[in-house]
């Protein structure tokens, strides 16, 4: 009996260099999965939208976010979409997850002038969903047992504090950023830091990080189990 299909759902992004490292990330995800129809969805900016596209995949569907949060897309977005058929189901966000702390952990920045020790801002982007807050504090909760270091999170958007007020009250923090690609949060941190080191996003425009493909996979397979 064939697997379900997965279909991988990003929010979407106009940059182009986001919108190439998604895409080369669902690209990895179905090469761990040979056996499975993967297929690649939005919730906004980009297409084809998850909405008009889920329809057409016949049989059994697993809707997987490749989102690093609970939030509205998820709750409303994807698990209408999965409500709308009684052969589809929703898988966790990729967020929070042990999986995601190793890879921010590892693109840390060893810098002469700062401490190895020293505090990291968890830069993230914010909802006003109070289960992204949630999952945002669990995140930093993960990093900070990965790298036993102290870590305070800074929101590029809905809540407080944004990112220049957490730099001036740790002024000598490690920025890391805790977005999936390239696009408008990323840019914003930037304008937020300028003169700042960031960290990169969780795709990085090098190869996609193994952890990260892992953890999809399971979300997938935790999600499969359940149809």
């Amino acid at each position: 009996m064939p697997r379900p299909a997965l279909l991988a759902v990003s929010h979407g992004t106009s940059d182009a260099e986001g919108a190439r490292t998604i895409a080369e990330f669902v690209v990895k995800i179905g090469e761990a999965l040979p056996d499975v129809d993967v297929r690649e969805a939005f919730v906004d900016v980009q297409q084809p939208d998850a909405a008009d596209l889920a329809p057409e995949i016949e049989g059994p569907l697993v809707i997987v976010p490749l989102l690093l949060s609970s939030g509205f897309h998820v709750h409303h977005d994807l698990h209408g979409i999965a409500n709308k058929r009684a052969d589809a189901v929703v898988a966790d966000p990729m967020g929070p997850d042990p999986r995601l702390a190793e890879v921010l952990a590892e693109r840390l920045p060893v810098h002469p002038t700062q401490a190895s020790d020293g505090p990291v801002i968890l830069a993230v982007a914010g909802s006003r969903d109070p289960r992204s807050l949630t999952d945002a504090e669990g995140m930093a909760a993960l990093l900070r047992t990965r790298i036993d270091r102290q870590v305070e999170l800074a929101y590029l958007a809905a809540r407080q504090p944004d990112l220049p007020t957490a730099l001036e009250n740790h002024p000598d923090a490690v920025v890391s950023i805790y977005l999936l690609a390239r696009g408008y949060f990323f840019d914003l941190a930037e304008r937020q830091a300028p003169g700042r080191t960031l960290t990169l996003p969780l795709l990085d425009g090098g190869a996609v990080p193994q952890p990260l493909i892992d953890l999809v996979v399971s979300r997938y397979e935790a999600a499969e189990a359940r149809l």
